[in-house]
């Protein structure tokens, strides 16, 4: 194990990955946090600071983000879902609960469906549906081909709209757009104080599988249905953790559409709708989401 800079340390994964991951508190029950695209686990910090008093917590930057290494590039959830394990089995994690946020909440069900005796609850915090997050074609005014997939990782990292600007962008270390981006789609309600943001941008631009990451997302169907891209695996039916789904009602990345397909998906699953919410309900509405997380994982 190896100590890095400002309270992260790292751990070598069978696979040769290194993993980096931020640990508070030292509380009897296990919670690890999954991050979504374009982040790590950087963004947790509001709400690690929040939970640090009632629970271990621990938040890896996945593959490819933030400190962590990108020997191998992914082409699957599943393979995050393996790196959730070996980081566990490194640190001697048996059981535990998983929060995932976006990208990360379909990291979690993967594992969950793939190891369910290491998964005591799941929160799934405006998470990716159960059929992924398929792109569309887009036509020469760059406008939505309705049921036209992409189904490449060429052809993704072509998307005029979507992902070619963001690659752009970080070729460019371009915060600006970054900023521009996550005002528009993700902090819709408010935004993170000035600081925190400034760091939050910077952690953003540390990414270096950003096309790899949308294919994993237009790839993943655990449902029993064609999501366009690929066919369902049906491996929804193996989800039996006990499922919290946390939804914004004004989330513009992952509509409320998909956290209640979880819901009618998983039988045990409960599913909470935050009013005022969007994307990022760690800056919308933290006393809300922590009450919410607080009063599933202790019931």
């Amino acid at each position: 194990m190896m100590k890095l800079e400002s309270g992260i340390s790292a751990v070598v994964l069978p696979n040769g990955e290194t993993i980096a991951y931020r640990k508070a508190g030292s509380g009897e029950q296990i919670v690890m946090l999954v991050h979504g695209n374009m982040t790590s686990s950087k963004h947790w910090d509001v709400l690690m600071e929040r939970l640090q008093d009632e629970y271990t917590i621990y938040a890896p930057d996945l593959r490819g983000f933030g400190a962590s290494t990108y020997q191998q590039p992914i082409s699957s959830l599943k393979e995050f879902s393996e790196d959730v394990k070996q980081f566990a089995d490194a640190l001697g994690l048996q059981r535990f609960s998983i929060a995932g946020w976006s990208t990360g909440g379909g990291i979690g069900m993967q594992f969950a469906i793939d190891y369910p005796e290491r998964v005591e609850k799941l929160v799934l915090i405006e998470s990716v549906g159960i059929q992924g997050y398929p792109i569309l074609k887009k036509d020469a005014a760059g406008q939505p081909v309705l049921g036209e997939f992409l189904t490449t990782k060429e052809e993704i990292a072509a998307d005029p709209v979507q992902v070619a600007p963001v690659l752009q962008a970080l070729q460019n270390r371009d915060k600006e757009f970054y900023r521009a981006l996550w005002n528009l789609v993700i902090y819709t309600h408010k935004q993170p104080e000035p600081d925190h943001y400034e760091e939050y941008l910077e952690d953003m631009l540390t990414q270096r599988n950003l096309v790899d990451v949308d294919y994993a997302l237009a790839t993943f169907n655990i449902s029993e249905e064609h999501n366009g891209v690929v066919a369902g695996t049906g491996e929804v039916r193996k989800l039996n953790a006990p499922t919290l789904v946390i939804q914004g009602a004004r989330d513009y990345v992952v509509p409320p559409a998909m956290g209640e397909g979880i819901a009618k998906a998983v039988p045990q699953a409960e599913y909470v709708l935050l009013p005022d919410c969007g994307h990022s309900p760690l800056v919308d509405c933290l006393d809300a989401l922590v009450n919410t997380i607080n009063s599933f994982l202790k019931g």
